[in-house]
């Protein structure tokens, strides 16, 4: 089947051009609703047979589902046996009477998913992870609430009513989820209706509900965005800078501690620091390593490598850069580093030219490369899929 959303990922979810105004406006300040008056739109994502196959067929865990009524308290109890698995029969019935199913991490078991994950994590240069959740008729999953990460809602079968309200925490922590009697929906805001092939942005910390609408169930997909802040490069900024100020990493006062601690001197002291902080942090390290972190924390997009293993590389065999592969070419001494997903290649510095070859985006070919062992160089970009035979 065609997947679209494949060659622009962000622009077939939201409309290609809304994408500029989107991350130069919209982007964690306030909604966005999109009617692409296009039904089949998002078709091959995820369909109402294939959760119907996943939830009778395959033998998931209680992390791996999980059941939500608005209307009605459900302990995992009801639907989980003893030795942690998912009661088919409970889950149909519950969902039967009301309870919206929601299937956790999906991509980790749905290729389209999988794929469409990638793209979104090409654009925002954030860990991309999807849940399906499908509410029956006359129904809603969850209370008024809001997520502690931004998310992208994709309508793929039926309808679903939305309520917006007010934002009780501006762009939470990752941590800093929701509480009930603490956080409060304020006013309602904004009030629209999903249909297939539609979509909606929303921010974290916007507080929102949503039921079903019209007659039959509905299936979205929400992508979350899980994304790095400036306070987690400061840190690490900090940190990289405490390597070379031994000032940083002396110990605090004796006796901070107690009750009778003067601090007046421990206020001047930590100004100093902080002003000798701001001269002295660097933004590329504490990047760089955030950077590494991110393309190693991601799965390696390499289908096709198992076949690969068992062929060979001719002279005139084509290879090319894998489409929104992720990787840094850094130096390790005399070696080159070659950071993936997974992990990371090391070759020798002789190998440079041909690393830069194969990861520039142009065609290539092994009678392109120089050095004496580039058809294991090669060999080795196609297994961990940074690159792919034309």
């Amino acid at each position: 089947m065609s997947e679209p959303w494949l060659d622009d990922p962000l622009g077939y979810v939201i409309g290609a051009e809304r994408v500029t105004d989107f991350f130069a406006r919209v982007y964690e300040r306030e909604a966005l609703v999109v009617h692409h008056n296009a039904p089949e739109r998002f078709a091959g994502l995820i369909s109402l047979d294939a959760v119907d196959r996943a939830v009778t067929s395959l033998d998931l865990k209680e992390n791996q589902l999980s059941l939500a009524d608005a209307a009605h308290d459900i302990d995992s109890s009801q639907y989980v046996d003893s030795a942690g698995y998912v009661d088919r029969g409970a889950v149909a019935d519950k969902h039967r009477l009301g309870a919206t199913i929601i299937l956790n991490q999906a991509h980790q078991f749905d290729p389209a998913l999988a794929r469409l994950c990638r793209g979104l994590e090409h654009a925002f240069s954030s860990h991309v992870q999807t849940n399906i959740y499908l509410t029956p008729p006359n129904a809603q999953g969850f209370r008024t609430h809001y997520d502690n990460h931004d998310v992208l809602v994709i309508q793929v079968e039926g309808a679903k009513a939305w309520r917006l309200y007010d934002k009780p925490v501006d762009t939470p922590y990752r941590g800093e989820g929701f509480e009930v009697g603490k956080h409060t929906p304020g006013e309602l805001r904004h009030e629209f209706t999903l249909q297939a092939g539609d979509c909606a942005y929303v921010p974290r910390g916007l507080m929102h509900d949503a039921s079903t609408a019209g007659d039959g169930p509905s299936l979205h997909v929400t992508v979350g965005l899980i994304a790095r802040t400036w306070a987690d490069l400061m840190l690490e900024a900090i940190s990289e800078a405490a390597l070379r100020s031994p000032e940083l990493r002396r110990s605090l006062p004796a006796g901070f501690a107690r009750a009778d601690f003067d601090r007046t001197a421990a206020r001047a002291h930590f100004a100093s620091l902080a002003e000798a902080l701001a001269r002295d942090v660097k933004l590329d390290p504490a990047l760089d390593l955030l950077v590494d972190t991110f393309i190693r924390s991601r799965g390696a997009d390499n289908r096709g490598a198992i076949r690969e293993a068992n062929r060979s590389v001719g002279r005139a065999d084509r290879f090319q850069r894998r489409a929104r592969a992720p990787f840094r070419i850094a130096e390790d001494g005399e070696d080159i580093i070659v950071i993936g997903p997974g992990g990371e290649l090391s070759f020798s510095s002789a190998a440079r030219p041909d690393i830069e070859r194969a990861l520039g985006g142009k065609a290539f070919s092994l009678a392109d490369m120089t050095s004496e062992k580039a058809e294991a160089l090669i060999a080795s970009l196609l297994s961990y899929g940074l690159v792919t035979r034309l």
